[in-house]
């Protein structure tokens, strides 16, 4: 038959139709098809295997006509692509021209692979062995796209200069970190410092790919997806940002290292290596992996789970290389000189969590997210057992012998400058320690408390806080060590003197400080109170012996009031010269390092001891001869402000003849 024109199709197409629908009525009556259905049924089957062999013959030919074509488009783009393979140059070194001659090639191929794909081809068929060249072809371009996205990414990476990005940084008042926790000898310095990372902080984007390329990534990314090579796009992606990542950790000074090199580095690299990390770790963050995040949507932006998973993939190395060190550190020894230097590492983590959690915040980030979080526990359990630690190192700090010259204690300074640097984590060691808490009963001292009764108007909302009530605790602890290291005196005097110094630096440091906020203003008066009693019991068992010397009792011949024995004032005079040069002896070795306590003492000595030896030396200026008086009262005045310097002297070379 020949061709039906386009009207004569139509009507016989409407013949048909009308006989299916008679077809139908009859079928569905359930009767026996009539003459006149059958007859028109005969005919039906007439017309359609002629119009399905017309049919067969034009789609031949069409057919054979549309795989020539595809033919001739994929031999001509086979030596279009094989021609760049042969060369070492790069396709987007050649301009722009090129390039988009060579990507509209690869388009092509894919689209013709698809209309391939839509033929069904048989194994054996013409249009399978055109598929399998095609596919050929497509993968030759692909690999060639993935080598050259992978080159621009690496030879157009921005230089990360971390200098140009400053977070503010507060010097105050802080434990010096190469005071260590010693007792011994070693004088822990008063001046205290601590780096402060500032919270906050507005995160920053920066270029990390020249930006002129990032057109050019874009499109090879949606051709490769386009063309079902996703994988090998994202890997190559992932593998050239891996580098990057870890090249910014080297320009941040942040070294590969295990949990065994770190548990076995000493505590002056330890130290220099967590400050590194506090700083790095936030930079990290909040600027290059925020700009990381911005790059893989810029070039990814076609689908939000693939940039999402590739910014998880090529930054899950570097930040598990960041909370592996913070593991080792929380898995090491729970030294008190390393808890300033976790708190800050635990307020950098607690400070990163919402930056961590906007970063990642779907399934591909759901295993960086644990991780942070759990490394953040460790952590924290790592400051609490380190602050309980270091209450327990306290109580149980034994001396063997007694602290020289009645000073300021080793212990009393390094735990008062401690617990004032503590102040400035109040947040994190309150949150820390609300499930260790102390109770009030426990916040006094072991020895009975002889002080009156203050008005405990202190109780307030810093000093009942788990921090505050951990602060009592400690400070109840340190004055019963202080009390035992005061026993090891053989001088009784010495000890309260000891005491005396001890305690008023120690009301001192609360006064001076945040302290005074969380202990409160009774506190410092019980033991403002505390420390004027030791000095008071000092008095009394240096110079009650002496000053009973100056007194006119027993000096007086029994039965004869007027009569006085000279001989027994002379003895008395000279026994209170003897006394007084042993004290001046021992007591200018004694110290006081606080002058204005110093003065204070000094003056009160010199109210008693000089106003007695005035009035007892006058009283008797008549039975005395002048040769047995060896000082004057202003010499002895003078002589008392040589007490408590440090450095023993004697008076012998300034007896009088």
């Amino acid at each position: 038959m020949g061709s039906l024109n386009p009207m004569m199709e139509t009507l016989e197409e409407e013949k048909l139709i009308d006989a299916a629908k008679l077809i139908l009525r009859e079928l569905d009556s359930n009767k026996k098809l009539s003459n006149e259905a059958i007859r028109i049924l005969e005919d039906l089957g007439t017309r359609l295997a002629a119009m399905v062999k017309i049919n067969e013959t034009k789609d031949d030919e069409d057919g054979n006509e549309e795989l020539s074509d595809m033919k001739g488009r994929i031999d001509s783009i086979h030596s279009q692509v094989m021609s760049w393979e042969v060369g070492q140059s790069l396709i987007w070194d050649s301009g722009p021209d090129e390039i988009q001659e060579y990507l509209k090639a690869a388009d092509e191929i894919r689209r013709l692979i698809e209309r391939l794909e839509g033929l069904n081809p048989g194994k054996n068929s013409e249009e399978h062995d055109l598929l399998r060249k095609a596919n050929d072809v497509l993968q030759t371009s692909m690999a060639r796209i993935e080598e050259e996205f992978k080159h621009m990414l690496v030879h157009n990476r921005q230089n990360f200069e971390p200098e140009h990005f400053s977070f503010r940084s507060i010097e105050d008042d802080g434990l010096d970190d190469s005071s260590r926790f010693s007792f011994g000898d070693d004088l822990v310095d008063d001046s205290i410092q601590r780096d402060s990372i500032s919270r906050g902080s507005e995160v920053h984007i920066m270029d990390l790919i020249n930006p002129n390329v990032i057109p050019d990534l874009k499109n090879i990314a949606k051709l490769m997806f386009d063309s079902n090579y996703n994988r090998e796009c994202s890997q190559a992606f992932i593998s050239a940002r891996k580098d990057a990542l870890d090249d910014c950790l080297y320009i941040l000074q942040v070294e590969k290292t295990s949990i065994e090199d770190v548990l076995k580095m000493e505590w002056a690299t330890l130290n220099s290596q967590i400050r590194k990390w506090t700083k790095a770790l936030k930079i990290f963050a909040r600027i290059y992996l925020a700009s990381e995040k911005c790059l893989c949507e810029q070039i990814f932006g076609q689908s939000e789970f693939i940039a999402s998973f590739c910014f998880a993939e090529s930054s899950k190395a570097s930040i598990l290389q960041l909370l592996n060190f913070a593991e080792a550190i929380a898995a090491g020894t729970h030294q008190p000189e390393k808890l300033l230097r976790i708190l800050d590492m635990y307020e950098v983590l607690v400070d990163l969590t919402p930056d961590i959690e906007s970063l990642f915040p779907d399934e591909n980030g759901s295993y960086i997210r644990t991780e942070f979080q759990d490394v953040l526990t460790r952590v924290g359990d790592c400051v609490t057992s380190t602050f309980l630690d270091f209450k327990n190192a306290v109580g149980s700090n034994v001396s063997n012998a007694a602290f020289p010259g009645g000073g300021i204690h080793h212990l009393t300074r390094y735990v008062m400058n401690y617990i004032r640097t503590l102040i400035e984590y109040s947040y994190s060691l309150n949150t820390l320690l609300k499930d260790h808490g102390e109770d009030q009963d426990q916040n006094s001292s072991s020895s009975p408390d002889t002080s009156p009764a203050f008005e405990d108007d202190s109780i307030n909302e810093n000093s009942s806080s788990p921090m505050g009530l951990h602060f009592r605790s400690l400070m109840s602890i340190l004055e019963s060590n202080l009390e035992e290291k005061s026993r090891l005196y053989k001088e009784e005097a010495l000890g309260h003197l000891f005491l005396m110094n001890n305690i008023h630096y120690m009301s001192e440091k609360v006064k001076g400080s945040e302290l005074r906020t969380m202990l409160g203003d009774n506190w410092i008066k019980k033991h403002n109170w505390k420390f004027q009693q030791h000095a008071m019991s000092y008095e009394r068992s240096t110079w009650s012996s002496i000053l009973n010397l100056l007194r006119d009792e027993g000096l007086y011949h029994s039965g004869n009031s007027g009569s006085i024995s000279k001989a027994l004032l002379k003895d008395r005079l000279q026994g209170f010269y003897t006394a007084f040069e042993d004290i001046y002896k021992n007591q200018t070795g004694w110290s006081i390092p606080n002058s204005q306590l110093c003065d204070d003492l000094r003056i009160s000595l010199s109210l008693k001891v000089i106003q007695a030896y005035r009035t007892f030396v006058g009283r008797h200026a008549n039975n005395i001869s002048e040769k047995y008086i060896k000082y004057s009262a202003d010499d002895l005045e003078n002589y008392l402000l040589d007490l408590f310097v440090g450095s023993p002297r004697s008076l012998h070379s300034f007896h009088r003849k």
